[in-house]
């Protein structure tokens, strides 16, 4: 059977989070839609599958769904100059540097909808006849080589992939096992020198038999924790630079390394 390339892999974006840890500038709008350095983390994340050839990206939108929205409908406005005759109407766009070539699906999932819901209610409608597809927070941001990942999930018989990082703060535990298998997933312990998820899953639409629509079900509880009771998810190790933005000390690291030109996560410019 021919493997699907990284263009041919939907990518679900979960974008339903409050930023209620940012502040101010996480007040009135969805998390992935903060600025850091001069646009907001969404586009980051999806620039870093586009260098990795990935081009279908489903966002599983929630609370303030109309901010995303309304920046991908006016994504040529946002994104280059342009110059308006105000009698006609008539908008010409300056193409300063290269157009991104995606499809970008915005998917409204409800505004209190947990984050395994979001999932299985966007994929639903929208991951069609793929067999794989992929699954990222729209916070998280690394420099992991994200078409390598998607070999390793490939070339192994397990339905889920996940990105295991060993950060200095607390996030989901992935216990491994002799096997390289996850044997569990605890989620936010006290990490020490643990392996922790870092998001940036991709799973075989098999995993669609462990989410559920119903607005309660969250990604990170029985979904993950089950799919690692029965040894089907793999550790994908990164030992590079990994960050989620969660708080507004977060957002001014990444932020600063953006405005130093010296942002890990960041490589040459997407296809």
């Amino acid at each position: 059977m021919l493997q699907p390339r990284p263009a041919e892999v939907p990518v679900f974006v979960l974008c339903g989070g409050r930023g209620t840890r940012l502040g101010e500038i996480g007040a009135r709008r969805p998390k992935p839609m903060v600025e850091v350095g001069d646009r907001p983390i969404l586009l980051h994340i999806l620039e870093s599958y586009a260098r990795a050839g990935f081009r279908r990206f489903v966002l599983c939108t929630g609370w303030r769904a109309e901010v995303i929205a309304s920046f991908f409908l006016d994504f040529r406005a946002m994104t280059e100059d342009f110059t308006i005759d105000t009698r006609t109407g008539e908008v010409t766009f300056h193409q300063t540097g290269p157009r991104p070539d995606w499809l970008v699906t915005v998917a409204h999932t409800g505004a209190d909808t947990m984050t395994g819901a979001r999932i299985a209610r966007a994929a639903a409608r929208y991951l069609g006849d793929a067999e794989h597809f992929a699954v990222t927070y729209g916070d998280g941001l690394a420099d992991v080589d994200l078409a390598a990942e998607l070999a390793f999930h490939l070339a192994h018989d397990r339905i889920g992939t996940v990105l295991a990082v060993n950060p200095v703060s607390q996030f989901g535990h992935l216990e491994l096992d002799e096997d390289e298998d996850v044997a569990g997933f605890v989620e936010k312990p006290v990490l020490g020198q643990m392996w922790a998820s870092g998001g940036f899953f991709f799973f075989r639409r098999r995993f669609l038999d462990y989410l559920s629509t119903d607005e309660g079900c969250v990604l990170e509880g029985e979904p993950l924790r089950r799919l690692a009771a029965e040894r089907q998810l793999r550790p994908f190790r990164h030992r590079g630079f990994w960050s989620c933005v969660d708080t507004l000390k977060d957002r001014d690291r990444v932020h600063a390394l953006c405005e130093s030109g010296a942002a890990p996560w960041q490589g040459p410019a997407a296809p």
